[in-house]
């Protein structure tokens, strides 16, 4: 068994990191582990001539730090710490995973391709390149809707994706493989 002891999850609040957080919780409780929330910030975008910078509101990190803060519900069971940094979000990651010694990295990916990911790049694939500990991502938003649809007994009929899929649909199960 593979000792987990430190999990980060970096989190850009997106659907992806939703499915990512539910996965680092499942796993933190299960190994009874730390729960890194870890949000980063790239640095301010300068536009036109005069290099002028694009104002942020007052309370932009204090909202940010409320809100990493209220990603795990206290009766979760989970000891989630939550940071906050500036930077190259790949960076940040690897170097936080690096200096709170963390065990697993858990991150949502948006799974771009084409255009957009070279446009965009990626913060997961540039991690999971370069980590020095496991890295698991997780690019189905689709499992928060499965997982809040219920199996129906036989003969019962169900609503939701799941039910529109298919029981016995590929995208109605769903494998965590470690």
């Amino acid at each position: 068994m593979l000792p987990i002891k430190t999990i980060l999850l970096p989190t850009d609040f997106s659907k992806s990191s939703e499915a990512a957080l539910r996965y680092a919780c499942a796993l933190a409780r299960d190994y009874q582990a730390r729960l890194l929330l870890l949000h980063v910030v790239e640095p301010p975008v300068y536009y036109g001539e005069l290099g002028m910078a694009v104002p942020l509101p007052a309370d932009f990190d204090e909202s940010l730090r409320r809100r990493l803060e209220q990603l795990v519900p206290p009766e979760s069971g989970v000891a989630a710490d939550t940071m906050l940094v500036e930077g190259n979000a790949a960076r940040e990651i690897l170097r936080v995973a690096e200096e709170q010694h963390c065990d697993l990295i858990v991150m949502g990916t948006h799974g771009r391709s084409g255009l957009s990911r070279v446009v965009l790049g990626s913060v997961a694939e540039d991690v999971v390149r370069h980590s020095r500990v496991p890295v698991l991502t997780l690019k189905t938003p689709i499992l928060l809707e499965v997982a809040d649809v219920k199996p129906a007994a036989p003969g019962e009929e169900t609503e939701g994706p799941a039910a529109e899929r298919g029981a016995d649909s590929p995208e109605s199960r769903s494998v965590l493989i470690l």
